[in-house]
């Protein structure tokens, strides 16, 4: 454009110079080099048309984020300590760092202290920042906080499982996971290593898929149990399929489907209970594979197959094993698939939902309008595992 603007620029100063030499000649006269000039300013048109896209390319290749100002972010997490909200926190302090804002990041020590939780977000609000990225442990608990901070105009932004049933206009927008597109990643990945054991069922032959949730009552939770359900379903056939075991989730005929899906889930949320769902499950006739819905599951599935004689593992190699891919990471997990007795497992992207949830508040501070990002969610096995994108995402 500048181009553009410098060529008229000069056209039309030679063009004036050239009337000013010829003595201030007739209209008619001067009009006689019009339909010249004319042809040049279209030449320059063109040419400025053919040039200003590559120009807006490299400076969309270049763009990095404005300084956001004199602002403040306070970030709420659900924990402090666990290797999870490590990365989150590292990836909102690099959004704080990328676009010039103060942040201050705070959580409890555990994800069962409650009312730690809500005196860390009162006293965030006191702090009166420009905007705050909250992830509730309890929505009741932090009820009144959230009215507290809606008086005050600090707008939140939610992230991981964020807040849902927060009061209208409280939460301008969200940064998680699509835990319904990553429960159906688990599913697609699952379905290639077992496909041809799964083609090949019948009603009289049937095959088992065994599903292993925390609990009924964790959105994300459910969210990735239901993209299990739904994905597998989608990739068999709606007939195929019977889900059983709980009735939140149940659909089909057991008695004609050629693959059943039977979901657990444990009375309590804790090893004891969790392991003996993930045994009960393991132990059902014609289990072919095991899907667990995120590291509290994955590491009962991984104990309960380790209790069982070591059971998991590569069953294209050996058919008395099972196929078994968890969600999340952690120590245990990660080992588990190192060693091939997970074959994978769906990793959300800590850092991506801290940066996500800062960059989100810095612009809701600012007045933009803000929308839900999904965070993603990423396959990762033994061969991958190491890889740059994966490795920082897999947390020990």
């Amino acid at each position: 454009m500048k181009k553009k603007l410098s060529l008229l620029l000069a056209l039309v100063l030679a063009f004036s110079v050239f009337v000013a030499a010829c003595g201030g000649g007739s209209d008619d006269e001067a009009t006689t080099d019009e339909p010249a000039v004319e042809e040049a300013v279209e030449e320059a048109d063109e040419e400025a048309a053919d040039e200003e896209p590559a120009d807006e390319e490299e400076a969309a290749d270049d763009e990095e984020p404005a300084p956001a100002g004199d602002l403040h972010i306070e970030v709420v997490s659900k924990g402090l300590q666990h290797a999870f909200w490590v990365n989150v926190q590292n990836g909102a302090q690099q959004a704080a760092d990328d676009y010039g804002v103060t942040m201050n990041f705070d959580g409890p020590a555990s994800e069962s202290d409650i009312q730690d939780q809500v005196n860390m977000l009162e006293n965030a609000i006191t702090a009166q920042p420009d905007a705050i990225a909250l992830a509730a442990l309890d929505v009741q608990s932090v009820m009144t906080s959230i009215e507290n901070a809606m008086a005050s105009g600090i707008p939140i932004i939610g992230f991981d499982s964020g807040v849902p049933g927060a009061p209208e206009g409280s939460v301008f927008a969200n940064a998680s996971t699509d835990n319904h597109a990553a429960g159906g990643l688990a599913a697609e990945e699952l379905y290639k290593v077992a496909q041809e054991e799964i083609d090949a069922a019948t009603a009289d032959a049937q095959v088992r898929i065994a599903v292993l949730s925390q609990d009924a009552a964790s959105e994300s939770i459910m969210g990735r149990t239901n993209g299990f359900i739904d994905k597998m379903i989608e990739l068999l056939g709606e007939d195929t399929v019977a889900v059983v075991g709980q009735d939140l989730y149940a659909t089909g005929d057991e008695a004609t489907a050629s693959v059943i899906l039977s979901v657990g889930i444990p009375a309590r949320v804790d090893n004891a209970e969790s392991d003996a769902t993930a045994t009960a499950l393991l132990e059902e006739e014609n289990v072919i594979a095991i899907y667990s819905s995120n590291e509290f599951a994955s590491e009962s599935m991984i104990r309960a197959g380790e209790a069982l004689g070591g059971i998991l593992g590569n069953r294209a190699e050996d058919d008395s094993k099972i196929w078994a891919c968890g969600f999340d990471a952690g120590k245990l997990q990660r080992e588990a698939v190192e060693n091939g007795v997970l074959f994978g497992s769906v990793t959300q992207d800590p850092v991506s939902i801290g940066y996500k949830a800062v960059e989100l508040a810095v612009k809701a501070a600012q007045g933009e309008d803000v929308e839900d990002v999904d965070t993603g969610a990423k396959w990762y096995n033994a061969e991958n595992l190491n890889d740059p994108d994966i490795d920082p995402l897999v947390y020990e």
